[in-house]
């Protein structure tokens, strides 16, 4: 049903985004998800708290066409990365490095720079470059300190700095 929608920008493992108007997309929950639209919601406000390295949440809402919950949040217009120098690629990258620091020290880890190789889509796929530099996309399993405690997020975070050094060479060798 929603891969037929004119509008549809990504089809995920369990959610479809589309494009709402040119600010504004929505992340559809249909039926009975395994994400928790709350949650999410909850996540993405307080990524948006520490800074703008987040997509930003806009609002909980309802798209009755489609019978679906739908997490409303900023548009994102990606570039490709490939068309800039090399020493503007490393700027971007030094930038964003310091945001996930930030993140981190905050209490929130994204937990899905790479995706698992057994789900669609490109290796990166979160991470989209635009006119203000890196931004990460789909907080659905990231998790903060505060709900998760301290020893599972120090693992989350060692694994998400891993998965940032494996980044950093296919950004800026590519």
């Amino acid at each position: 049903m929603l891969k037929r929608n004119p509008n549809t920008l990504s089809i995920g493992d369990q959610n479809t985004v589309i494009a709402l108007n040119e600010q504004e997309v929505g992340k559809l929950f249909v039926g009975d998800t395994r994400s928790d639209i709350g949650s999410e919601a909850e996540k993405m406000k307080f990524a948006n708290s520490v800074n703008d390295l987040v997509v930003k949440f806009i609002r909980l809402d309802v798209n009755e066409q489609l019978n679906a919950d739908m997490l409303v949040m900023e548009r994102l217009y990606p570039i490709d990365f490939r068309a800039y120098e090399f020493e503007r690629k490393e700027l971007w990258l030094e930038v964003f490095e310091d945001e996930i620091a930030t993140m981190h020290k905050a209490g929130f880890v994204h937990r899905d720079i790479t995706r698992p190789s057994n789900m669609p889509g490109l290796q990166y796929d979160n991470i989209f470059l635009t006119e203000t530099g890196l931004r990460l996309i789909d907080v659905g399993i990231s998790a903060l300190k505060s709900q998760v405690g301290e020893r599972l997020f120090a693992r989350y975070v060692e694994i998400e700095l891993k998965e940032i050094k494996e980044f950093e060479e296919y950004f800026l060798m590519r």
